[in-house]
Parts: C-alpha cells; sequence; structure tokens
C-alpha cells in the first residue's frame, strides 16, 4: 500500500517542482504583461484596416454615402442617421484606443530597444509612423480638428483638439522625414508586417504616395505646400504598379475579412444590396470590373434604389471574391498612385501628361480587379481622357474614374466626393432626409467626458454638425 500511495504522489511532485510558487498558476497566458513591438504593429495595422473594410452598419457605413450599396430594410444609414449607433464613437475608438495606442506603445519599445542595430531600429520606428500619420489622416478627414499633440497621454484625459490643418502639415513633414529614414541596409518588423512582409522598399514608396496623397487632399486651400509636396514625392519612387500596392493580408477567422462575416454566406442577414446610382454607371460603360465588384441577377447586374427598401433577392450584391474571408485590405495602391499624378499634372505641380497618368490608373483598377479589357474601356467616349463625353473639367473626369476604382475603398471615395464634388451624388428623395455628410460629428460622449475642449473644436470649425465642410472642401 505504502508503494502504491508513493507512486501516485510521484506526478504531483514532479508538477509542482516545476514552478517557483502557486502564483505561478495564476498566469493568464492569453494576457501577458509585456510584449513585443512586432505584434503591437500588426495589431494596429489590422485595426485600421478592420475600421476601413467592414460592412458594419455600427461601423463604417462609408459605402452607403458614396452610394455604392443601399440597405434592403433598415434606412437610418442611407438617410445619414450617425447617432443612433454611435457611429462616429466607433471611428473615434479604433483610431485612437485600438489603432495609436498601441503604435505609440510599440515605438517606446523600438526606441528602448539596446540590441537591434540602428538601421533597423530606424525603419521599425518609421515604419510605425506612416502607420500613425496614416491613422490621423482618417480622423482628420473624418472630423476635423482632433485631440493631437495632446493625444494619448494617460495623465491627461482632456486633450486639447489641434486645428486641422496645422495637424495635416505636419503629418506631411512627419512623411518627409519617413521616406528619408527608412534605409535598405537595415530590416524591418519581419513577420509582424502583414502589409508588405518585412520590405524596407515597399514601406519608403508607401510612406511617399502617402505623402503625396496628403497633398493633394489640401491642395484646393493650400496649393504652395501641395505643390512642394507634390513634386518632392514624384522624384521618389511611388507606388504607381500594383506589386507595390498596401495591402492587408487577412486570413482565416478571426483574422479574417471583416466583410466575411456580414454578409452571406457566413452571415444569413441580407442586409445589403448594390446602388443603382454606381451600377447604372458601370452599366453604361459596360466596365469590365462589375463582376467582380458584384453578383449578377439573371445575367445582369441590378442596383436597388438607394434610401429605399429594396427586396434582396432582386439585386445585385457583394460579389464571393470581395465577400471571402482572405480578400485583402487596400490601404494604399497603384490606381490612385496614377490618378493622384494626373491630378498634379492638371495643377502645374509636376511635369508629364495627364492623361498618361489617368490611364494607367484605370489600367491599373482594371488589372487588380483580375479582369481584362482596359483598352477597350479607355476608348470608349464616356471614359477616353481627351473626349467631352468622359466630363467637362479634369476634375470631373478623374473624379468619376477614382469613384469607380474606389469601389472597396468607400472612405477614399468619400474623402475624393468631398473635394472633387464628383461624381453628382444626392440624397434619397424622402421626407427629413439631411444632406449627405461631408463630415462625422463628434462622438456624443465626447460632450461628457471632455466637454469644453470638444466645444471649443466645434465653435472653431464652424459648427459640430455633418454639414460643416473640412478645411479643405472648400470648391
Amino acid at each position: 500500500m505504502k508503494r502504491y500511495l508513493i507512486y501516485l504522489l510521484l506526478p504531483v511532485l514532479f508538477i509542482t517542482s516545476c514552478v517557483n510558487s502557486l502564483d505561478d498558476y495564476n498566469v493568464d497566458t492569453k494576457k501577458p504583461s509585456s510584449v513585443e513591438a512586432g505584434p503591437l504593429f500588426a495589431f494596429s495595422s489590422k485595426a485600421i484596416n478592420d475600421l476601413l473594410n467592414s460592412t458594419n452598419v455600427n461601423i463604417n457605413v462609408y459605402r452607403f454615402y458614396v452610394q455604392y450599396f443601399t440597405s434592403t430594410t433598415y434606412l437610418d444609414e442611407p438617410r445619414y442617421d450617425i447617432t443612433t449607433r454611435t457611429i462616429p464613437q466607433a471611428s473615434w475608438d479604433r483610431m485612437y484606443v485600438t489603432a495609436l495606442s498601441n503604435l505609440k506603445e510599440a515605438k517606446r519599445i523600438v526606441t528602448a530597444d539596446k540590441v537591434i542595430s540602428a538601421e533597423t531600429k530606424a525603419n521599425q520606428l518609421a515604419m510605425i509612423d506612416v502607420l500613425e500619420v496614416y491613422a490621423y489622416s482618417i480622423l482628420v478627414n473624418t472630423f476635423g480638428d482632433v485631440p493631437y499633440t495632446e493625444a494619448l497621454n494617460i495623465d491627461n484625459p482632456q486633450p486639447k483638439y489641434d486645428d486641422a490643418k496645422t495637424i495635416t502639415l505636419d503629418l506631411i513633414k512627419r512623411l518627409d522625414a519617413d521616406v528619408a529614414a527608412i534605409n535598405s541596409a537595415g530590416s524591418g518588423f519581419g513577420s509582424s508586417d502583414i502589409i508588405y512582409k518585412g520590405s524596407t522598399d515597399k514601406w519608403s514608396k508607401f510612406a511617399n504616395s502617402l505623402r503625396l496623397k496628403l497633398a493633394m487632399v489640401i491642395a484646393d486651400t493650400d496649393s504652395d505646400t501641395a505643390s512642394k509636396t507634390a513634386k518632392a514625392a514624384a522624384g521618389g519612387a511611388l507606388i504607381t504598379a500594383n506589386a507595390d500596392n498596401a495591402l492587408f493580408g487577412y486570413v482565416a477567422a478571426p483574422n479574417n475579412n471583416p466583410v466575411w462575416d456580414d454578409i452571406p454566406p457566413r452571415s444569413s442577414r441580407q442586409d445589403f444590396v448594390g446602388a443603382s446610382t454606381f451600377i447604372d454607371v458601370l452599366n453604361g460603360l459596360n466596365d469590365p470590373r462589375r463582376a467582380a465588384y458584384y453578383t449578377s441577377v439573371d445575367g445582369e447586374f441590378k442596383g436597388g434604389r438607394y434610401g429605399f427598401n429594396n427586396v434582396y433577392a432582386n439585386f445585385s450584391t457583394f460579389s464571393p471574391k470581395v465577400g471571402a474571408f482572405n480578400f485583402p485590405g487596400n490601404m494604399l495602391d497603384a490606381a490612385e498612385v496614377n490618378f493622384l499624378l494626373a491630378e498634379a499634372v492638371e495643377r502645374g505641380y509636376i511635369s508629364g501628361n495627364a492623361q498618361d497618368y489617368y490611364n494607367a490608373g484605370v489600367k491599373a483598377s482594371i488589372d487588380y480587379w483580375g479582369v481584362s479589357g482596359s483598352d477597350t474601356y479607355l476608348a470608349q467616349p464616356g471614359v477616353d481622357y481627351a473626349n467631352a463625353a468622359s466630363g467637362a473639367t479634369w476634375r470631373e473626369k478623374i473624379a468619376n474614374q477614382k469613384w469607380i476604382a474606389f469601389y472597396n475603398r468607400p472612405f477614399d471615395a468619400w474623402t475624393d466626393w468631398r473635394k472633387f464634388d464628383f461624381p453628382a451624388l444626392t440624397k434619397p428623395d424622402a421626407p427629413n432626409v439631411p444632406e449627405i455628410p461631408v463630415r462625422l460629428i463628434y462622438p456624443v460622449v465626447n460632450n461628457a467626458l471632455n466637454a469644453q475642449a470638444t466645444t471649443d473644436a466645434a465653435t472653431k470649425i464652424g459648427g459640430d454638425k455633418s454639414s460643416t465642410k473640412l478645411f479643405w472642401d472648400n470648391k
């Protein structure tokens, strides 16, 4: 019997000998007390892309604002109700709390690291900064004035709101430094870099292309800065080929593309159909991207009436390509950069041929979506840059084709629509529907938690309303 008891106690003695105290059993391995910079960088990248790609009406409503999609049953969002579901709060929290706070911590960890080489440290800090700039640009172009210089300070829960233009100019300066800092002699974040898999050269192109993009956002209000910045960007390496697109690589759940979560067959909900506003334009141009964008109904692409109830089975909806769990998030691509270069030529900022850049933008988009027929498409009067049928001005021509190319990048499409005032979108013809929002209001909770700063910011920008134009939206 004694021998038997000894054998029973041996496993217990072995297990307990592996720990220093019983406190070791209370360590939650799923919630580490410390973390490396790489996972924080990856997590922040995902947070930004999840916000921009989601179809959840509590998070992302921009597909409605630019009328790529409309709803079948619930009309709050396509009729611009942004308070019932606290939509502004979702954008605010995902940028500040989820993305920017983790990027700040990643930057602190990298700065304190005494092991990595100076070149690698410089690269990692620059890559973190590029994502920070990207996140702040979304906040500024969503709300206007936002916390910036006093943001993310745990000792200051009531930060001031900085001037939106001042923030944007500083973001451009930060990108100037990031472009100069990224060095191919060092490495990046390796496998934690979900966007470029550690390629420093591609991160340099991303930073420089983002610099060009922010310059063109402010072109109508600060042409001197826009011109100087565009020239500097055009003199460096840019994302002009799809191989360099800034794509976030979604994989299987729980790291899947959020669109997959909200639409059939993953979800039983049938909330979204394509809007006739957009699909009718595609049909009129016989656009080869239609099958990549939408499903067909009886062999045709059909859009529902925007802002009104629609029967799901009667209209086109998300294509299997866009609804795939691993369809990548697109942060910035060759199509956009070529369109930006065409715009820069038209504004006299750089030399070159605007039509050539415009054509390259259209081709890059069509190629990215895996379809053919770009030459035939560009030859149509409604697309041909040299033909009056494609638009009365260069602004209209470029804006219309960017709207089409930005189909799965609705936030950027909303930004461009506000800047160019093209395409000519109109609100639903129904009672008590406000105009299409040109900004989101500040989160309601800010009026309680940071009341004075929020009130001051609202007064400065001309009122905390969805109709208040941002500083660069002056056309």
